[in-house]
């Protein structure tokens, strides 16, 4: 080939390595592009759910445009501009979204800054003393300061003050290279200190006066809808189950089937570690609001919290009902429907109506018991249970005349053995299938076929056993809807002992109160907004 073929290939793969790179840059820069535009919708659409957040983000400027100002401050100390860092730094790390989480930084912080201050005092004051010896000293203090601090990090009640421990150690060493470099501990060290606690003054001033965000606001509308979602998921799972709801038996598809209306306990279970954060925000809080009681007893929203959350565990067994493999038929759930309906309907309602008091703040009131209806219903669906027992186990299966045998033979073995011999007994049947399924899953049931019309023929055997579960699975379901009834008597003596301790209104005392003049409505209406 010529010289000149060679270099017009040349610049032809030149060209198209180029144009290769510019359309990747192209996609690049056009997914970029894409996903900016996602995050702004995002954004957008996260400060529109919550007005909050981008109250918080303007108070976030607002204070670290305050703190700025300290870069062109001048007088009464000449250098302050150059440590005016320190007071920036305080604002950035305590400035949290509620006035709770702003307090235990602030208090972390200071505590740390205070000892680190003192000891570098002490340290500072040593090495002076110690001549030549100073590079020694100052040596010596930072291991002492590092491992001291460090140990008792991992102390299991001091997690709470890891940030604290954090500050004590870093803000020591800053204030020992300090002064070590000007050879003026002492003005380091003060200067430090009271830039920080200014920034710390601006922190509380702007978080506590300016639209006020409260853990304790948030920790209580969680509580109210805990009540919510899981009343929502108890009806959800009742009518779901009576409705024969069958789902495909895949399990990633399990919950994607599921309706909104039935998995409703799962953000009641998922809420215990966010109860704990808010919780431990709250007891840091002032009085403020409707909740003026000092020492106010957020402890007991956590504590009726768990009760609810004892109660989600059975609308969660409740809802594996409905996902189980092994159904009843549709025409013995309705031989149960009006009472299994009534049962949920009256638990949703007491759950609602604790719910609304918890949210209004008020007691229950002496005039009725708010359980009564449920446990008749309950009652109700017991006898429906003892009347139509037939229908939930297989009578064909009955051994006449062995059931006096089989007493006596019981009667004659020692109690002890017998425990014994059930729990070996227990422990074998358990260990079988563990070490027998490890290797080789075998479905079950095993022996089946499909006839023409594409029904499923199973074992006589087998057939017994499906249908005599399939039986109890009915049972199971109403047994835990009695269960469910059972735990709702904790949650309302929960509530009663949360009413009381945070003097919640009494209902009784208030439509009395409001039957009053012009004053007495005028002097209720400042206590309670």
């Amino acid at each position: 080939m010529s010289k000149d073929s060679l270099l017009s290939l040349g610049s032809i793969d030149e060209e198209t390595s180029r144009s290769s790179c510019l359309s990747s840059v192209r996609n690049i820069l056009k997914q970029l592009w894409c996903n900016s535009c996602d995050y702004a919708k995002n954004a957008v659409e996260m400060g529109r759910k919550d007005p909050r957040k981008v109250v918080y983000a303007l108070k976030m400027g607002s204070a670290l445009a305050l703190v700025s100002l300290l870069l062109f401050w001048e007088m009464p100390i000449k250098d302050a501009s150059q440590y005016s860092i320190w007071a920036i730094l305080t604002v950035v790390v305590m400035f949290e979204f509620s006035i709770g989480a702003t307090f235990i930084k602030g208090f972390n912080r200071g505590l740390g800054t205070f000892f680190a201050g003192m000891l570098a005092f002490l340290f500072a004051g040593l090495s002076v003393l110690a001549g030549p010896g100073e590079k020694i000293v100052i040596v010596i203090s930072f291991f002492i300061i590092g491992c001291c601090g460090s140990y008792l990090r991992l102390y299991p009640t001091m997690a709470p003050y890891d940030y604290g421990y954090r500050v004590f150690v870093l803000t020591f060493c800053i204030l020992m290279v300090a002064g070590n470099r000007n050879r003026g501990y002492v003005l380091a060290i003060l200067t430090r200190l009271v830039l920080i606690a200014l920034g710390a003054c601006i922190c509380f001033t702007i978080n506590i006066c300016v639209y006020p965000i409260w853990s304790g606001d948030d920790l209580h509308r969680l509580v109210v809808n805990n009540f919510n979602e899981l009343a929502t998921s108890l009806e959800g799972c009742v009518n779901g189950y009576l409705r024969s709801v069958n789902y495909e038996r895949t399990s990633s598809r399990f919950m994607a089937q599921a309706s909104s209306d039935q998995i409703g306990y799962k953000s009641v279970i998922e809420s215990a570690s966010r109860e704990q954060s808010l919780f431990g925000f709250a007891i840091w809080e002032p009085p403020h609001g409707r909740y003026r009681k000092l020492h106010y007893p957020w402890r007991m929203y956590v504590k009726t919290s768990n009760a609810v959350r004892h109660c989600a565990y059975t609308v969660m067994a409740l809802h594996g009902c409905i996902m189980s493999e092994i159904q009843a038929p549709p025409d013995k759930r309705r031989v149960f429907l009006s009472e299994l309906q009534q049962v949920s309907a009256e638990g949703s309602r007491v759950l609602l109506e604790l719910g609304s008091k918890i949210e209004k703040m008020e007691k229950l009131g002496a005039v009725k018991n708010i359980l009564e209806q449920v446990h008749e219903a309950a009652e109700q669906l017991q006898k429906k249970i003892d009347q139509r027992s037939f229908l939930l186990v297989n009578s064909e299966s009955w051994e006449v005349g062995s059931h006096r045998k089989d007493l006596e033979e019981l009667d004659d073995l020692p109690q002890h053995h017998l425990c014994q011999k059930s729990l070996s007994e227990t422990s074998i049947y358990i260990q079988k299938p563990l070490t027998r399924n490890v290797r080789r899953l075998v479905p079950w049931p095993s022996s089946f076929c499909l006839e023409g019309d594409g029904a499923v023929v199973i074992g006589d055997g087998e057939a017994k056993t499906c249908k005599s579960a399939s039986a109890l699975s009915l049972a199971t379901f109403a047994s835990l809807l009695i269960e469910f009834v059972a735990r709702l008597q904790i949650v309302v003596d929960c509530f009663e002992e949360l009413s009381e301790e945070a003097e919640f209104m009494d209902p009784d005392v208030v439509v009395l109160t409001e039957r009053g003049g012009l004053w007495t409505r005028l002097v209720r209406c400042l206590s309670y907004k």
